[in-house]
């Protein structure tokens, strides 16, 4: 069991929700960093990077992984279940490169059908070395882990550095990119991906007070958003607060701040709005148009109106269901917030003609979650929708409620078994732009039934969870795999057991043979 002094504190929770990263660092063994360094170095030199394979391939790095200092901020971030995802890779920077990595800020391509602002996922940069910023560490942007567009030069570059064993914990969805290695030394790092199993019942850290207490120099302000993630972590949901009755005064400036030409402006009274709750609401309309502004006043509104009761809960569905595709989806943020009152509208949603509607619905209730969800019966019904982008939204929904009145387990099973019979090797592209997207996930609904399986299978009939995952390791899809022998990991039954052995079997991977020793 993990000493409580290794958990984050909330001030490092605090960092974390608002600018998107931790710098921490792992106190080992300098000669286990050197040496688990002269592995790799020796891999990609003579065998190429070996991708999603570096972990088999030089085991030694999972030492990096098993420390109280991990474990902690892992826990802390994600839950004390968190797994550590099948995709990893070890980012080779050479001096000279002027292209490192493509040397273009990105946020890396997600694992969900849809990015996620509560921490759903998290990933570690890792420093086998000492680093210093002349090596070209992978360049960080403080706080925009929330924003779909790249904000360029109104935000801040970090290079995180220190001695062998730093890492850096961010926020999957932060903005970084690789930077220029000007030294006379190759840089390595480990990038590894982890993803949260169930929603929060309460703090995994070390939670001392209920206050939120925004730390200095946090570039942009975003209190409703960073308060739904807050709250979100603790097991909780925002409360309106709807008993501090406010003067038509304040109200009237706030309006006038909702109208200014400034974006900061409007940004701040947005976000003043969401905190006076529904004693507020009447500015509620004009708070609705500002779901159009630029993204990062959208999101102040969005998660404003989460936090405004029965009025705001109306005006983001309206938005949800009659506003353009960037507007539904920030919408649809918002709406997460909401907690089970917008449950019978998202309902509605889920029988709109429009795809991306009922998609965004499917999205919306699996955020939400929670045991008073009534919603499972309407997502088993979307599983034979002729949308996969609504099926898949719908799959990964179910694996976020739960198991409740026991029919999602077996309608994941399924849906896992009916993806496989659907799998090919044909590689062409598809007119759909969904179908292109996340082209590294091949079998997208069998990957996310199996990832939901992973999370409730445990609760379900042992037998059929385990039929359908001894199917899927054989799936075409590396991840569905992956996901499928974890799932029955977790399981342990005996049934279970015995498909891993005969899986374990004809996969097991030797680190010891290669080109240069056969056997």
């Amino acid at each position: 069991m993990l000493d409580r002094k290794n958990l984050l504190t909330d001030e490092q929770m605090m960092q974390f929700i608002t600018k998107g990263y931790l710098v921490l660092q792992n106190d080992l063994p300098t000669q286990l960093h050197q040496d688990t360094m002269d592995q790799i170095y020796h891999v990609l030199h003579e065998e190429g990077n070996p991708g999603n394979n570096i972990l088999p391939r030089v085991p030694s790095i999972m030492e990096f992984f098993d420390t109280p200092v991990v474990k902690g901020a892992l826990t802390s971030v994600l839950g004390p279940d968190y797994y550590m995802h099948p995709h990893r890779h070890c980012h080779y920077n050479q001096p000279g490169n002027q292209l490192p990595g493509g040397g273009q800020w990105h946020k890396d391509g997600y694992w969900s059908s849809m990015r996620n602002h509560r921490p759903w996922w998290a990933m570690i940069f890792y420093y086998t070395q000492d680093i210093t910023e002349d090596m070209g560490p992978t360049a960080i942007m403080p706080g925009t882990q929330y924003y779909e567009k790249f904000i360029g030069d109104r935000g801040e570059t970090l290079l995180p550095t220190g001695k062998a064993g730093t890492m850096v914990l961010v926020h999957f969805d932060l903005w970084h990119k690789a930077s220029l290695n000007v030294s006379d030394l190759d840089r390595y790092m480990l990038k590894f991906q982890f993803v949260r199993l169930r929603a929060p019942e309460y703090p995994s850290w070390n939670h001392q007070s209920q206050e939120m207490v925004v730390p200095a120099g946090t570039p942009s302000v975003h209190l409703n958003l960073w308060k739904d993630v807050w709250d979100w972590l603790r097991g909780e949901r925002t409360l309106c607060q709807d008993n501090s009755p406010v003067d038509d005064a304040k109200l009237s400036e706030l309006k006038q701040g909702l109208l200014s030409d400034k974006e900061s402006v409007r940004a701040q009274a947005a976000d003043e709005l969401g905190l006076l709750g529904e004693t507020g609401d009447s500015l509620v309309p004009a708070l609705g148009l500002l779901l159009n502004d630029i993204e990062t006043t959208a999101l102040n509104a969005a998660y404003a109106l989460g936090h405004m009761g029965t009025k705001g809960v109306e005006e983001l569905l309206e938005h949800l269901t009659k506003g353009t595709t960037q507007v539904a989806e920030r919408a649809a943020y918002g709406l997460q917030g909401t907690s089970t009152h917008a449950i019978p509208g998202l309902l509605q949603v889920l029988e709109h003609a429009d795809e991306k509607r009922r998609a965004l619905a499917a999205f919306v209730l699996g955020m939400i979650g929670s045991a008073e969800n009534d919603a499972v019966p309407a997502l088993i019904v979307r599983l034979q929708d002729e949308s996969d982008w609504v099926r898949r939204n719908a799959i990964e929904a179910l694996g976020m409620i739960g198991n409740v009145g026991g029919e999602a387990v077996p309608a994941l099973s399924r849906a896992l078994v009916d993806s496989l019979c659907d799998e090919t090797d044909d590689q062409t592209k598809s007119n759909d732009m969904y179908e292109n997207m996340q082209s590294y996930i091949t079998n997208k609904l069998g990957y996310t039934a199996a990832l939901s399986l992973l999370r409730i299978g445990k609760e379900g009939d042992a037998l059929q969870v385990v039929r359908s995952l001894e199917k899927a390791l054989n799936s075409k899809d590396r991840y569905v795999r992956a996901y499928a022998s974890e799932a029955l990991t977790h399981l342990r039954t005996a049934e279970a057991v015995d498909a891993l052995i005969r899986y374990y079997r004809t996969s097991r991977w030797c680190p010891d043979t290669s080109k240069a020793s056969t056997f």
